[in-house]
């Protein structure tokens, strides 16, 4: 076939970036080829990026209906929810009836036999797992077991004991493959713009001097989370699920780990479970030392990170502007000037885009390797759970100095 026949086909296939396989045909932007297409085999050698990931959410509450779906509606052009699954079948219903209006063909599942459904489907590439704290990590190593891509809602572990055993579990499952499924822990923190700005800024304070993370947190009644069984019943409550989210903010930004902890815990709303008060000081390794104080519920939520340094300061806080809620990030220089800007938030949508991304490239790459995005590593997750479990540790005994486990 002459090169003059084939040229606008390809070309229309580059402008277009897409590459459509269903039925026994093959569609390159508006142009379809059928079996019998003379230009059919000649276009073979295009990467096969044919279909979007297909995904399923295991679990249905309270994030899944006001974060997954709306946030998995917003980048329904790269991805695709298969099914929702829940243990029962009226929360899986009532998910999938939300989730329906972006994506058609949703299923719903539920209970063991929907739960083997999603395990034996091999179009599904990937699963977010929403589910208790205290179960998510078996959850996602049978799905892991099964080739399935797993994104799995923080905390990564209730403890360092059961982070240190499921990592142990996920590189044995996987001794004699030449690849894994990815593991990821969606933590959104690491994916807020404003903590990767604060990252960048975090150099032109010069040496760091001190570091104060201050937490007054809303956690009362009127949060739909107040009534959460699964985080009441977690070792550590709210401190563990709401500071995991903290503590990923603040060793984002400072660049380095926390080696050390000494910290007070104290029980003051009878309304929460204990303790609900902490006040801490931390050593870094890079030989700063900082504070950590967090009061579970309070009349006058703030939140904010900063760190003095030798040449300025670095402040970011939570708020709203124009009617947005998310970050200020601050720089203030030596010469009195400031320069500020906020952020949205936006940390939802952006893991998982990238956990999107991963599925697509370990896809692509099969049989090869893949290096998954770095800041959603269920290592990452494991760092953050064992600052708080030390910090929770040292409150038990007093004000003790307790070093952080090291993943």
């Amino acid at each position: 076939m002459h090169w003059r026949q084939i040229f606008p086909v390809v070309l229309r296939a580059y402008r277009n970036f897409q590459l459509f396989k269903y039925n026994n045909d093959i569609a390159i932007g508006d142009l379809q080829l059928s079996e019998a297409s003379p230009l059919r085999g000649q276009l073979r050698a295009v990467p096969e990026m044919t279909t979007k990931p297909h995904i399923a959410v295991l679990g249905a509450g309270i994030f899944v209906r006001t974060q997954y779906i709306p946030r998995l509606s917003e980048i329904a052009d790269l991805v695709d929810l298969k099914a929702i699954w829940s243990r029962s079948e009226d929360s899986a219903r009532a998910a999938v009836e939300l989730a329906r209006k972006f994506f058609p063909d949703i299923e719903c599942k539920w209970g063991d036999e929907g739960l083997d459904d999603i395990i034996r489907d091999s179009s599904i590439h990937g699963v977010a797992v929403v589910v208790a704290g205290q179960t998510q990590v078996d959850l996602s190593l049978r799905m892991l077991k099964a080739g399935k891509h797993v994104l799995q809602e923080k905390p990564a572990a209730a403890s360092i004991n059961e982070a240190e055993s499921a990592i142990s579990s996920y590189n044995s499952l996987f001794t004699d493959s030449p690849h894994q499924p990815i593991w990821a822990v969606a933590e959104n923190y690491r994916f807020e713009p404003v903590f990767m700005e604060g990252k960048k800024l975090i150099k032109d304070v010069g040496e760091m001097m001190s570091v104060q993370l201050i937490v007054e947190g809303s956690m009362n009644s009127s949060n739909p989370y107040f009534s959460s069984s699964w985080r009441r019943n977690l070792t550590g409550g709210f401190i563990l699920d709401m500071g995991v989210h903290f503590i990923a903010g603040l060793r984002m930004v400072v660049g380095c780990e926390v080696a050390s902890v000494s910290a007070i815990t104290s029980h003051v709303d009878m309304t929460l479970p204990p303790p609900d008060n902490i006040s801490s000081l931390f050593h870094l390794e890079n030989g700063c030392a900082g504070v950590f104080v967090m009061a579970v519920s309070s009349t006058s939520p703030k939140i904010f990170w900063r760190v003095v340094g030798s040449k300025g300061t670095l402040q970011i806080e939570r708020g709203s502007k124009d009617g947005k809620y998310g970050y200020t990030v601050s720089l203030y220089a030596a010469d009195g000037h400031c320069q500020s800007s906020f952020y949205p938030f936006c940390g939802v949508t952006e893991e998982l885009k990238a956990f999107i991304h991963d599925i697509s490239q370990a896809t692509l790459k099969e049989g090869g390797n893949h290096e998954a995005e770095p800041r959603s590593s269920f290592v990452e997750g494991a760092r953050d759970v064992a600052v708080l479990e030390a910090i929770l540790e040292s409150g038990r005994k007093q004000g003790v100095q307790v070093n952080v486990k090291k993943f």
